[in-house]
C-alpha cells in the first residue's frame, strides 16, 4: 500500500470544527460569571422638533461602578440601547437639571465639584450649555 499525504475533508473538518465548538461552549459557560452593565433612566426631555429625546441616566457595571450621572441624546421614542454614548459624563450622583432652550440647545448644570469624564460642546449638531 503506498503512503499518501493526502488531507482529507473529515480531517479538516475534526481539526476546525472541534476546537471551534469547544471554544464557543467555554465561552457561553463562563459569560454568566462576566458583571452585567445596567442602566437607569432618570429622565428624558423631547427636542422641540421631536426628532431626539435628551436622556439623564446611570450605567453601572457590577458592584465596583462608583456613582455617575450621563446624558445621551437618541432618537425620539427609543429605549436607552447599553452601548449609548453619552456627551456628558460625570462621576457623582447629580441632577443636570436639563432643558432644551428657546433656540434647540441644550443647557445642563453640572456640579463644579464632580470629576467630569466627558463634557462636550455639542453632539448632533446640537450645541451643549453648561451652567
Amino acid at each position: 500500500m503506498a503512503i499518501t499525504n493526502k488531507f482529507r475533508f473529515r480531517h479538516l473538518v475534526l481539526f476546525t470544527t472541534l476546537p471551534a465548538l469547544l471554544v464557543g461552549a467555554l465561552l457561553w459557560l463562563t459569560a454568566g460569571f462576566l458583571p452585567s452593565c445596567s442602566t437607569i433612566e432618570t429622565l428624558r426631555l423631547t427636542a422641540p422638533d421631536g426628532a431626539f429625546d435628551l436622556v439623564v441616566f446611570s450605567r453601572t457595571c457590577g458592584p465596583d461602578t462608583g456613582p455617575n450621572t450621563q446624558a445621551a441624546l437618541i432618537p425620539a421614542g427609543d429605549s436607552v440601547p447599553e452601548d449609548a454614548a453619552s456627551f456628558v459624563s460625570i462621576g457623582a450622583d447629580a441632577d443636570l437639571v436639563p432643558r432644551w432652550d428657546g433656540f434647540g440647545n441644550i443647557e445642563l448644570s453640572v456640579p463644579g465639584t464632580a470629576k467630569i469624564y466627558r463634557q462636550d460642546d455639542s453632539v448632533a449638531g446640537i450645541a451643549v450649555v453648561y451652567r
